[in-house]
């Protein structure tokens, strides 16, 4: 496959889609301090709004394979990238803090819709689905290290309504690109309703399952850090530290930079020694990384911080690999959708919580709840580890 074939334009395509939708989302960030200002709100209630779209985006996820099966993935992503377009447009003009607050719903919403349905598409247009998918997922770290530093720069020069309309800046040129390259294809299941798929039943005994119930309450408090991060790590660097807002979203930049770079490692370390143990030493380098960010003073101790920080949360390269574990293959495609709206959801509410603490004891104690979810998350993995290996034990001993 290269990129000047078919299938490799298809992907560069669904790629750029994927970082379009991320960079919508990520631009907010680095200038929350200028929109608090200008809409007179605290800092619980920008987290609201945020919480709002990383909602949006979490509860889009399971129903977008679905529409996709029903009216064909090109249609869903061109409406994914377009929405994001025109929501990138409303918050730009956003009027009031109402009008945000909506916007920032209706654009998690409508950028959730893009990456279940782009993998189905990847998946029936090339045979090397773990190269295309590796590359596809490659967009979100890429907008990650561009998007903060820009938002940035352009919130400084020109004011923050210009920092967020860049994701209508990126999202339109795709827009096109996904017209010209993407092909439609048949649905699959045009004929059967959405709603006719959604059985109670089967969903409610797959979350019950006890390995899988387990890790989503992990992962959904890795979420709710990795939530509150994204959303507040440039403020709490301006407000706490005293940087600009440019050098608080380089450091944001290089949070995503060091995240998506060490994700592909700590998985791999996980077939090698286990999901819990390598998502324990990702957590563990997390704790010392948050307390640095409280108690270090300095440029080179924020760097070290933000390394830190960045490491531990790619957890998910440890425990989505556990959720696959525990899935039989026909369970996997919508069992595992399933899973990531329900942590995603219980997670969203990082943003708000985080903010409204902030607002009440300050950014420093905002930033210690967030070591004590990780110290508690810790202490769930190393006594599930322990407990797997007490298992495996008892089983050589019995067998022995």
């Amino acid at each position: 496959m290269t990129l000047w074939s078919r299938q490799g334009a298809v992907l560069g395509t669904c790629t750029l889609a994927f970082f379009a939708t991320m960079v919508a989302r990520l631009v907010i960030s680095p200038v929350v301090p200028s929109i608090s200002d200008a809409f007179s709100v605290p800092n619980g209630a920008i987290g609201l709004a945020l919480t709002g779209m990383w909602l949006g985006y979490a509860l889009s996820q399971f129903p977008s394979g679905l529409l996709a099966d029903r009216y064909g993935e090109r249609r869903i992503i061109l409406v994914a990238v377009g929405g994001t377009a025109v929501a990138s447009t409303l918050l730009a003009f956003a009027s009031s803090y109402a009008m945000f607050l909506l916007g920032t719903a209706v654009l998690g919403t409508v950028a959730g819709l893009h990456y279940s349905v782009a993998t189905s598409l990847l998946t029936r247009t090339t045979d090397q689905i773990g190269t295309a998918i590796g590359i596809h997922t490659a967009g979100a770290p890429v907008a990650g290290v561009l998007a903060p530093v820009a938002a940035g720069a352009v919130g400084a020069w020109m004011g923050w309504r210009w920092a967020v309309a860049l994701g209508t800046v990126f999202a339109i040129p795709v827009v096109a690109l996904v017209v010209y390259v993407v092909r439609a294809r048949p649905p699959v299941r045009p004929d059967q309703s959405v709603w006719s798929r959604f059985k109670i039943g089967p969903l409610t005994e797959l979350l019950r399952r006890p390995p899988i119930g387990r890790t989503v309450i992990l992962s959904a408090v890795g979420m709710f850090v990795w939530q509150a991060t994204a959303s507040f790590l440039p403020t709490f660097f301006v407000a706490y530290h005293g940087y600009t807002e440019a050098t608080a979203g380089a450091l944001f930049s290089a949070y995503f930079l060091v995240q998506g770079a060490t994700q592909p490692g700590l998985g791999a370390l996980s077939d090698r020694i286990g999901r819990d143990p390598a998502a324990s030493l990702a957590i563990g380098v997390g704790i010392v990384g948050y307390g640095l960010l409280v108690v270090g003073t300095g440029l080179s101790m924020a760097i070290v911080s933000v390394v830190c920080a960045g490491l531990s949360m790619g957890w998910g390269a440890a425990l989505m690999p556990k959720f696959m574990d525990h899935l039989d293959e026909h369970e996997r495609s919508a069992g595992f959708g399933l899973v990531r709206t329900v942590y995603m959801v219980l997670g969203a509410s990082g943003s708000v919580v985080t903010g409204f603490v902030a607002d009440v004891f300050g950014w420093g104690v905002a930033f210690l709840v967030l070591v004590l979810m990780l110290v508690g998350m810790m202490g769930a993995l190393v006594r599930s580890t322990w407990r797997n290996r007490t298992a495996r034990r008892a089983q050589a001993h019995a067998t022995s």
